[in-house]
């Protein structure tokens, strides 16, 4: 019955008017990828590296894009059950409300893999593990990075843009930055916004935070694209981002190392989107009935101000 999605696929890509590409040849294995959105060059990286290391791995791939709706993805994923594929991998918009569609693929024998956020779920094994980065590291490696630059500063005063709501990134971030800055009594969050990992919410929320809040020392940024739409509105308000205000974002895209060379960011900690290969080598492993790690992290770096010949860096890609 899971060969009858072959003769289904062409038509599926036709429909589903996201991966933009003529039909692939047949292979042996199918994934089905249901994307979060595109929301920001690293989403968009992240996608291309996926659509990429299939092509090169053999895998046939059907990909949908949920553009920000968690009910988007939802059906995304009933279709990948009815076509009976052989692996489902996604990566969830929130995570919770994820137990029903999981438990229906379950029921059909389909392995699931999540790629770059968690999920909440009563039974942890509706997935068989999750690929991605080390979100609560990420935070901790603001916050060390923190600690370095503001060496010796009895009180320091920090805003805080988030991530979305409830998805795994921007709790883990923000949980592993606090357990850092503990170690210094004086220094605070003094305000925290959720950005929705959106430049233009990122500007709306920094010019928001500059009408409200006095004497901010630092911003953490839990990702680029809301780092450059908050810098906009720092420089419009006439002050000057990485001077008058310590800047610390998360994900690497080419942007942020721009700006970073320029000393309008003070610290980049990396997040990459170019897991594709590591996707496709663990749904071979699921497809073949092998047992993968319940967690596996990317390698990531840290660029700051203090690094020398950032100037030398590959370009991102992303």
């Amino acid at each position: 019955m899971k060969r009858m999605a072959l003769c289904m696929l062409a038509l599926v890509l036709l429909l589903s008017g996201c991966s933009g590409r003529q039909e692939p040849e047949s292979s042996s294995l199918i994934v089905g990828f249901a994307q979060l959105g595109s929301e920001s060059g690293w989403r968009v990286g992240n996608t291309e590296d996926i659509r990429r290391a299939a092509e090169e791995a053999g895998v046939q791939l059907i990909l949908k894009n949920a553009d920000q709706k968690q009910e988007n993805q939802i059906k995304a994923l009933r279709s990948f059950i009815s076509l009976q594929v052989d692996v489902i991998a996604f990566s969830p918009i929130v995570e919770d409300g994820w137990d029903n569609v999981l438990t229906e693929a379950k029921q059909a024998g389909i392995p699931v893999l999540l790629t770059d956020r968690k999920i909440n779920v009563e039974d942890e094994n509706l997935f068989a593990g999750f690929v991605g980065s080390d979100f609560l590291e990420e935070g901790r490696d603001a916050g060390r990075f923190l600690l370095q630059k503001m060496a010796g500063k009895q009180d320091v005063r920090i805003v805080e843009i988030a991530g979305t709501i409830g998805s795994t990134p921007a709790g883990e971030r923000a949980d592993g930055f606090r357990e850092i800055i503990a170690e210094q009594p004086g220094w605070q969050v003094v305000h925290s916004v959720s950005g929705d990992f959106l430049r233009s919410k990122g500007k709306e929320c920094m010019s928001n935070i500059l009408d409200e809040v006095q004497d901010i020392d630092v911003m953490f940024s839990h990702n680029d694209a809301m780092t450059l739409g908050a810098i906009e509105a720092i420089e419009q308000a006439g002050l000057n981002p990485g001077k008058d205000i310590v800047i610390i974002t998360v994900d690497g895209e080419q942007g942020a190392i721009d700006l970073l060379m320029q000393g309008k960011i003070n610290c980049v900690v990396e997040c990459t989107p170019l897991i594709g290969d590591l996707i496709m080598q663990l749904s071979k492993k699921l497809a073949a009935g092998e047992a993968i790690p319940r967690i596996t992290h990317s390698s990531e770096r840290v660029f700051s101000e203090y690094d020398e010949n950032l100037e030398h860096l590959p370009a991102r890609g992303y």
